[in-house]
């Protein structure tokens, strides 16, 4: 069944492996409509179809909103005008949504994640840093209406980092290889980016995010995975990809972030 998490994914891989190709480029245009049409009223993105946002199939989500922001802002300007001013307009509603669904303290709860040994199972760490990863890809132009939120939620997940330096789902709660590379991953996009201007802070915290990513996996050569897979029925799942991909993910770029120039 189509949903808003694999088609923005789908938008950013054909982007950056093949968006000088016309075929390509009408392929992303369909996806992007696709989005486009899943928009709530709200402004938030759900994961399966529109509807009252109530329930969990049909509910606005942060991480969710923020896919479709990053996947269509790398598109965007190769879009056709009438095209790109529906789009420009949709993710004008989806920034004022993620503003509006940020706590107070600076996190965002994504729907699909959680974590068993947080607060009602929440993941805020999964919800923030997914947020950052595809905020850092919005065209600048765009940024200064989430530049406030931003700043707050990088905040939040430098306060969350843990004494051994990796992240758990939530501040106090035991480091994942997945949350952590999550947390090193944005904190490095958005540095990389020029979303954070605290570069001394996110380059510490992503050097001992990277140090412990380094000694968990035993210098890469075991990713053992975590349940932070979370149906709303309850039902816990883990995903063996998850702290692999997201371990290259987060190492790749914590590399070219830390390398001595």
């Amino acid at each position: 069944m189509p949903d808003a998490d694999d088609t923005a994914g789908a938008l950013l891989a054909l982007h950056r492996l093949g968006a000088g190709s016309e075929r390509v480029l009408e392929a992303a245009q369909a996806g992007i409509d696709w989005l486009l049409d899943l928009q709530n009223s709200d402004g938030g993105i759900p994961t399966f179809c529109r509807g009252w946002t109530k329930l969990p199939f049909d509910k606005s989500a942060p991480d969710l909103t923020a896919h479709m922001l990053g996947a269509i802002g790398v598109w965007l300007e190769a879009l056709p005008d009438a095209k790109r001013q529906r789009a420009e307009e949709a993710m004008s509603r989806a920034l004022d949504f993620l503003r509006d669904s940020q706590n107070e303290d600076g996190f965002w709860l994504p729907l699909w994640f959680g974590n068993q040994f947080a607060l009602d199972h929440a993941n805020p760490l999964y919800g923030t840093s997914r947020a950052l990863t595809h905020l850092a890809r919005v065209p600048e132009a765009h940024r200064g209406r989430i530049a406030t939120s931003c700043g707050k939620a990088l905040q939040w997940l430098l306060a969350a980092q843990n004494d051994d330096g990796g992240w758990g789902g939530a501040p106090g709660v035991i480091s994942s290889i997945e949350e952590t590379a999550l947390a090193v991953d944005a904190l490095a996009d958005a540095l990389g980016s020029g979303l954070a201007d605290d570069e001394k802070a996110i380059l510490s915290a992503v050097r001992r995010g990277a140090d412990w990513l380094i000694v968990q996996t035993a210098e890469g050569a075991a990713t053992p995975a975590a349940p932070i897979g979370l149906y709303f029925a309850k039902l816990w799942y883990f995903e063996a990809l998850y702290p692999l991909i997201f371990s290259l993910s987060a190492l790749g770029k914590a590399q070219r972030l830390l390398r001595p120039c």
